[in-house]
């Protein structure tokens, strides 16, 4: 059954991605409290953004439990946000945003 037609697994993947949000700004905010920036990062945000994710990728990948499917549709779900937070960085390469 695809996330789209499972009432659960859209609540959880929703749960989870409304949630990200919340936990990488906190993840965000000590992070950058205790770097010391060599040159002024555009956008160090998003940069800590992209690292929080890919640790939080090979925790989930290195996790013991399935979670009947729902492990892998976290990571799933991790490698579209990085592709788009990625895309960000591009555009503002691009753009100069």
């Amino acid at each position: 059954m695809s996330p789209q037609t499972n009432p659960a697994r859209r609540k959880l993947l929703a749960g989870l991605l409304l949630g990200a949000p919340a936990l990488l700004a906190v993840s965000a905010s000590s992070a950058l409290a205790f770097q010391q920036p060599k040159k002024k990062e555009k956008h160090p945000h998003i940069r800590l953004a992209i690292h929080e994710l890919r640790e939080a990728k090979k925790e989930l990948e290195t996790a013991e439990h399935d979670f009947g499917g729902h492990r892998v549709e976290a990571i799933e779900a991790i490698n579209v946000a990085l592709k788009q937070l990625e895309k960000a960085l591009q555009y503002s390469r691009k753009t100069g945003a």
